[in-house]
């Protein structure tokens, strides 16, 4: 087994931890040191698992029975942990086993679930054993690279071979699911007939956070709760979580948003879907052709950067058209030098509005464009009251601050309406959850900073597009906006005629 210099009876310890993955884990990583220093072991919630793994093939009876665990749960509380946990005692206690992992996203799969295996793949003792790569734990025993594995795998639901292929009879397979809740019905349906060998130990794993209402995710808890063991955990009860930030989610959304249910108490939404706007609303508004009227205003969106990796975004709309002028965008650029390419735009589109992010360095961008004498300009607070707005059809609805409100009318204005054919903004527009404020009825949206706390970055390409339905903006005249108006050629008067319309009134003659 590529045992390197351990004694064999060390290795026999391991072989006998075959069906007892928490004892394994009290032997391979080094609990108390280094990245683990005052932890003395999985947490609970970690332990209550392998409990169940080991109690599942410890049985004769459900030994080659199918073990499906199923976990919905807020954030924080070390899925990905577990499942690199896992994913070692599997490979370290089963010649030949096979396992496959994937996740919602490529982004989730390559960025969270994959540096985390690493990760406790190099803690453990047995860390020779295995041979990392990006995607993948590969052994080190001649001969059975191929088939003694870990794979990190994404989805697609035209390509699914992967998981049809998912067999190793006779001996170990482990499939995973990170994030479960956001994998396609056609994936679960291939794994699970795929899942069939007999004399087999076979272990499904399903975690994530319960974004949606409906699927194979929310059926293990439902209709099909006779074949999971499933559970839903609330991250407030999970020991060594990061506390402030759940309060703050509390604190923001209400205990029964939405956004709480998922992401802090491990329940599924009460609506479908948290998305605030649907991905085929996107990509059909990414594919139509542009059109607008003559008489519709040229707005201005200017999104200013914050900090970091956020960006300043400029967008430009005209009625349903978002995509005929071009945006604009900076990185790490000043209020000054931001407000000057500003302005340059203004004059070669010459908008009839101006709707600029008021915040940190907005409101340096603002008075720096009045100053340079650029017209129209108007500072928008994401955080202040919202207005009732559009919708979908002629339905509005009550909104819990400006930048919902804003989100609102894009997201009503989106049918027939055309964007930039850009990843970056589709991703922005799509990546966004909701929820309800406090009083159950006003649209809350998601906040910036919670995002990236998903691992998804700040939408500003998303909110630069929202800017723009700030405000009503009056229709132009001719074409032409309100202040730009082509004035009529006018004669100056001359001298005497000028005299003449000062004293016309008292009867005098040229």
């Amino acid at each position: 087994m590529g045992e390197g210099s351990f004694p064999e009876h060390w290795v026999n310890l391991l072989l006998g931890c075959a069906h007892d993955p928490l004892r394994y884990t009290g032997l391979v990583f080094p609990w108390g040191d280094g990245v683990l220093r005052g932890v003395a072991g999985p947490r609970a919630w970690q332990r209550e698992v392998m409990k169940t793994i080991g109690a599942h093939l410890s049985d004769p009876a459900t030994r080659f029975t199918p073990c499906r665990i199923a976990r919905a749960s807020g954030h924080g509380i070390g899925k990905s942990a577990l499942i690199a946990m896992l994913v070692k005692w599997g490979l370290d206690t089963g010649v030949d086993t096979r396992i496959v992992i994937t996740a919602n996203t490529e982004s989730q799969l390559l960025t969270k679930t994959a540096p985390e295996i690493a990760k406790w793949h190099n803690l453990s003792l047995t860390r020779d054993w295995f041979r990392a790569t990006a995607t993948s734990l590969v052994s080190t025993e001649p001969g059975h690279d191929r088939g003694w594995r870990a794979d990190l795998v994404t989805w697609s639901v035209a390509n699914t071979e992967a998981f049809a292929g998912l067999h190793n009879q006779g001996k170990r397979i482990i499939l995973v699911f990170d994030e479960a809740s956001g994998i396609a019905a056609k994936v679960w349906e291939v794994a699970l007939g795929a899942l069939t060998d007999a004399e087999t130990e076979i272990i499904f794993l399903a975690f994530g956070n319960p974004t949606h209402n409906t699927g194979p995710f929310r059926e293990c808890f439902g209709r099909h709760r006779h074949l999971w063991n499933a559970g839903q955990i609330d991250s407030r009860r999970v020991e060594g979580v990061n506390s402030a930030y759940l309060d703050e989610l509390v604190a923001t959304y209400g205990e029964d948003s939405d956004i709480v249910r998922v992401r802090v108490r491990g329940q599924f939404p009460s609506a479908s879907s948290m998305q605030f706007i649907e991905s085929s609303l996107v990509e059909a508004a990414r594919a139509r052709p542009a059109n607008a009227l003559p008489d519709e205003p040229v707005i201005f969106g200017l999104d200013c950067a914050r900090f970091g990796d956020d960006r300043s975004v400029l967008a430009i709309r005209r009625g349903r058209d978002a995509r005929s002028r071009p945006w604009q965008s900076w990185h790490h650029l000043d209020s000054m030098t931001l407000a000057g390419d500003v302005a340059l735009a203004a004059q070669k589109w010459r908008p009839d509005a101006i709707f600029v992010d008021a915040g940190n360095i907005g409101a340096g961008v603002v008075d720096r464009l009045r100053q340079l004498g650029v017209g129209n300009v108007h500072e928008v607070w994401f955080g202040s009251t919202g207005q009732d707005a559009l919708w979908a059809g002629d339905v509005r609805v009550k909104t819990a601050n400006k930048r919902s409100e804003m989100w609102t009318h894009l997201r009503g204005w989106l049918p027939g309406a055309t964007i930039p054919d850009s990843d970056v903004l589709a991703a922005d527009l799509t990546g966004v959850e909701y929820g309800y404020a406090a009083d159950q009825v006003s649209i809350l949206l998601e906040k910036k900073e919670h995002m990236k706390r998903r691992g998804l970055a700040s939408p500003d390409w998303g909110d630069a597009l929202a800017l723009t339905f700030a405000e009503p903006v009056m229709p132009r005249v001719n074409g032409w906006p309100a202040d730009w108006q082509p004035q009529p050629s006018v004669r100056k008067l001359t001298a005497r005629e000028e005299w003449y319309e000062t004293y016309k009134d008292l009867g005098v003659e040229m």
